[in-house]
């Protein structure tokens, strides 16, 4: 099996984390990892919510995919467009890692007065001016260890970036959670897929074994809302759901259609139907 990804660290590690798993399924085939650059790696100068191509950390993977130069991408989930390419599907959802957001080496409530934060997601942007209205995020693109030494050098006062990869990375550093109840991560934030092409049965068969259940249910509505939102990956919306015992707890912040923040709690059966998600969707539109 050739197993396309990124040539970050995090990446390669995600890329690492999937072998692992495959290998306690019980796959004994070869697992040959192939990187690949991807325009979001390439362009660090371009805002993200600004650029022109829609996947920009997984368009040349995809590429790859459909013409047989690999078989499967690791991705995070939250950069895989909501509207996938014809021909491509998730064939497994791992286990989700931490879902929160952290800021090094402060805490939203210990940031001195008038600090620079630096994050360029536009979710992250909203969610620091309203809590802290006082503050200036300035634009952080690259990698993790990049945008630390950024911090360290003094472009910035903290830094905001995903638990999950420094989790994953095994970084131990001075990093206050940001309470994920108000400051609601990305849809899919913490998730990893693994996509492939969606008539390679063989290759779906297999990937079916590292498929996490709760996992992918909780990230399916996070994406349904999405796309019922018309939402892009950088788009300024948080939604994090947890299957709870009575139903799936739906956090939900918007920030992109409203001169105000939109915020919604909602608790929806197991049994959803599609116009639960529309409506979430239209409550975050602001409607009532």
């Amino acid at each position: 099996m050739k197993v396309g990804s990124r040539e970050s660290a995090l990446a390669m590690r995600q890329t690492e984390m999937f072998v692992d798993a495959m290998r306690k399924a019980g796959y004994e085939g070869d697992l040959d990892v192939i990187g690949i650059k991807s325009l979001g790696d390439i362009d660090l100068t371009s805002s993200l919510d600004k650029m022109s191509v829609v996947g920009a950390f997984v368009r040349e993977l995809d590429a790859a995919i459909k013409s047989k130069a690999i078989d499967i991408s690791v991705n995070s989930l939250k950069d895989v467009p909501i509207d996938m390419e014809d021909g491509l599907t998730i064939g497994a959802v791992m286990r989700r890692d931490p879902v929160e957001d952290v800021m090094l080496p402060y805490s939203i409530d210990t940031l001195p007065q008038g600090a620079k934060v630096g994050t360029s997601s536009i979710r992250r942007i909203s969610l620091i001016k309203e809590a802290r209205p006082d503050v200036e995020c300035v634009p952080m693109r690259g990698n993790i260890h990049t945008r630390m030494e950024k911090l360290d050098r003094g472009d910035c006062d903290a830094l905001v970036l995903a638990k999950a990869g420094l989790y994953r990375m095994g970084i131990d550093r001075e990093a206050h959670s940001l309470d994920p109840t108000f400051f609601i991560p990305a849809p899919a934030q913490g998730a990893v897929a693994i996509e492939c092409r969606s008539d390679d049965k063989e290759t779906l068969e297999l990937l079916s074994k590292i498929d996490d259940k709760v996992t992918r249910e909780c990230v399916t509505i996070e994406r349904s809302i999405m796309r019922a939102l018309k939402a892009g990956c950088s788009s300024p919306v948080g939604i994090n759901v947890r299957k709870m015992v009575s139903g799936f707890d739906v956090n939900a912040v918007s920030y992109a259609f409203t001169d105000k923040p939109v915020r919604i709690h909602e608790r929806i059966p197991y049994e959803y139907s599609q116009s639960d998600i529309e409506n979430i969707a239209d409550k975050l539109k602001g409607g009532n």
